[in-house]
Order: structure tokens, then C-alpha cells, then sequence
């Protein structure tokens, strides 16, 4: 494998607009099989950012994705930027690395507000069009997908806007009440959601995806069951918080 940086100069006032066009760059990157992982990051010091791109190798990157069905789409995104890049170089790993103390959030690890809202923008994209659970969102509020990233943004570690802005749990659990979900109508939401995370290129190491299924299992099943006709509901609650492993504690039912 092979490591590519690239170090663009981006004026303050074109940083949310660069940042845009990176996450729709993003998808047709992800689906590049030459593509093993990247990340797009901030320098706090001065206006510039550093995107690091693991390759299968330098000629996959060169020649098999530049000359590829994905490349057009990325390039197409990033090409008013090209004039801001700084430096863009292959490096070889030296193979000295290691692990540090501090364990990440999931939310961390996953890339944050950023990739969270990629993931639901897709996802909810696909819902729309899906027969089973699409009429479950007719009229579904245009921030929707947004306000999802913020509250699993919130249960896998990350700032707990979902509760200061949108009501935390109780708010939540509104959505459901009375919705008389099904079990094929959950299967089916987890399965596009699963779906949309490999199209995203979200973290896919055995580890959090582990536990990403574990909250989305959980998540759904506690939905589907206060989404019932007369369930018995916890109206006041924290918003669950999910680690590595970790799940809420068991409070058995009846």
C-alpha cells in the first residue's frame, strides 16, 4: 500500500465550500477499489487542510483509478480547488507505528458530525424510494437526515446537540409512538442503513462495525417495540450512550 497527502491552502471564507465539495468527492472516492481509506483534515494553526488517501499502490492510484469510472466524479468535485494545493505526494509506510493510550470515541473513529451526516443524507436518499418503509417518511422534514446524524453523533460520543437542540430522548421517542412499525419495516431500515455505510466508505473494521450493528440492532428493536399499539413506554430517559462493547444497562421488561 501506498500513502498519498495532499496539502491544499484554502482562504478562510472558501473553508465550508471546500469541505462541501469533499464530502460529495468523498462517495466516488469510497467506491474506488483502489481506494483502501482516506481522510480530509483541518490545520487550527493557519488556513489549510491535509487529506491523506491510502492507495493499494501508487500505480492502482495513478492508473487504475485516474484512468477509472470514479475518477471523473471526484475530480469533477475537487477541480476548482487544484490551484490551492500546497504539496501532493506518495509516501511508503516505514512500518513504525503504534497504539496510544487514549481510547477513541466511536464517534471519533467513525469521522465525526461529517461522516455521520454523509451516512444519513445517503441512507435516507434510498428510503425515500424504497417501497416497504418510504411511506413511514412521507413528508419527511428536509433536515431529517441531518438531525439523525446529530443524535447518533450524541450515542456513540460526540456533542450532545441532539439533546440540547432537538429534546433528547423524549423528543426521540415521539417520532415512533403509535407508528406500528413491522419487523420486515425494521430488517428493512437496518439493512439500507448497513447498506448506505459501505456506499459512504464508513469505518468497516471489525471492531466498530461490531458495535455500530450492536446500537443500530438495539436501537431499532426498542423503536419497533414503542411504536406498538398500547406499549408500555419509558417517557423520560438520557440518550443512550454506545462504546466499544458497551451497551446500556439491561433492564429486563415485565
Amino acid at each position: 500500500m501506498i500513502v498519498e497527502y495532499i496539502r491544499y491552502r484554502v482562504p478562510e471564507e472558501g473553508a465550508a465550500e471546500f469541505e462541501a465539495a469533499y464530502r460529495r468527492a468523498a462517495v466516488p472516492l469510497a467506491n474506488a477499489p483502489q481506494c483502501v481509506d482516506y481522510e480530509l483534515t483541518r490545520c487550527v494553526e493557519e488556513p489549510a487542510y491535509i487529506l491523506r488517501i491510502t492507495w493499494t499502490s501508487a500505480e492502482d492510484h495513478l492508473q487504475g483509478f485516474r484512468s477509472g469510472p470514479d475518477f471523473a466524479a471526484f475530480f469533477a468535485e475537487i477541480r476548482p480547488y487544484v490551484s490551492d494545493i500546497e504539496e501532493m505526494r506518495h509516501y511508503a509506510p516505514t512500518g513504525i507505528r503504534g497504539q496510544g493510550s487514549a481510547t477513541p470515541t466511536l464517534y471519533d473513529w467513525a469521522g465525526g458530525a461529517e461522516a455521520l451526516e454523509r451516512l444519513t443524507e445517503v441512507f435516507y436518499g434510498h428510503v425515500k424510494k424504497d417501497d416497504l418503509i418510504g411511506p413511514l417518511f412521507a413528508g419527511m422534514d428536509p433536515d431529517h437526515p441531518r438531525y439523525v446524524a446529530m443524535w447518533l453523533g450524541e450515542v456513540f460520543g460526540g456533542p450532545d446537540r441532539y439533546t440540547r437542540e432537538r429534546g433528547g430522548y423524549s423528543h426521540m421517542l415521539s417520532q415512533h409512538l403509535g407508528k406500528g412499525i413491522t419487523e420486515p419495516q425494521r430488517r428493512r431500515w437496518v439493512n439500507l442503513l448497513l447498506d448506505a455505510a459501505d456506499e459512504v466508505g464508513l469505518a468497516d473494521d471489525p471492531e466498530f462495525r461490531a458495535a455500530f450493528l450492536g446500537y443500530i440492532e438495539w436501537g431499532t428493536r426498542l423503536a419497533f417495540a414503542n411504536s406498538q399499539p398500547g406499549a408500555a413506554t419509558v417517557g423520560h430517559a438520557p440518550v443512550p450512550h454506545w462504546g466499544w462493547g458497551v451497551a446500556p444497562p439491561y433492564v429486563p421488561r415485565g
